[in-house]
């Protein structure tokens, strides 16, 4: 009987322990670290206007010479940036070219407009080879849009393009959106 007493007490303090034992495994706890990686962004939207796109002045009787032209392009640029950024224009030559005919690049004045999503400090340029702020200290944001209007004064079309042969001058305009 002695034995059977301890064969139950063993038999009993084998339950308890392996109870204890799985009760433990009911409250353990693991981690897992999540890790969100954020890169620094700056991009132009595919559906920029600007990327590609013409913009015509049309010079055709005595009026036209004698007055000021201007031609506004809404959301002429959207960028994506993760920074404030300044956004740069510049041609790629030094004149608007026609075959063998040449005019200045600085008749053309570009300009910032406000009416966009995009917002920083707005400026107005004359066209050069070198780059321009065109935007400065712009805002970190998603699709913001940037109006630009263009100009020619009445000064610089019957100055500078009186007198010059016919034809379509045509100069490359290039933006550049730079991180800060």
């Amino acid at each position: 009987m002695k034995k059977q007493i301890v064969i139950a007490a063993l038999f009993l303090g084998a339950i308890a322990l392996g109870t204890n034992h799985a009760l433990a495994q009911n409250s353990d706890q693991v981690s897992t670290s999540v890790n969100i990686i954020l890169a620094d962004v700056i991009a132009m939207d595919v559906g920029t206007v600007a990327s590609e796109g013409t913009v015509d002045f049309n010079y055709g009787s005595t009026k036209d010479y004698n007055s000021s032209k201007n031609v506004t392009v809404p959301n002429s640029l959207v960028i994506i940036s993760s920074k404030n950024f300044d956004v740069k224009v510049k041609s790629e030559g030094a004149n608007f070219v026609s075959g063998a005919n040449v005019l200045p690049v600085d008749i053309l004045q570009v300009k910032a407009l406000a009416g966009g999503s995009l917002m920083g400090t707005l400026n107005e340029v004359t066209l050069s080879t070198t780059d321009q702020v065109l935007v400065s200290n712009a805002s970190p944001g998603a699709k913001q849009s940037l109006n630009i209007a263009y100009s020619i004064s009445a000064e610089k079309a019957s100055k500078v393009l009186l007198g010059k042969p016919k034809g379509t001058y045509t100069q490359k305009i290039t933006y550049t959106a730079t991180a800060l």
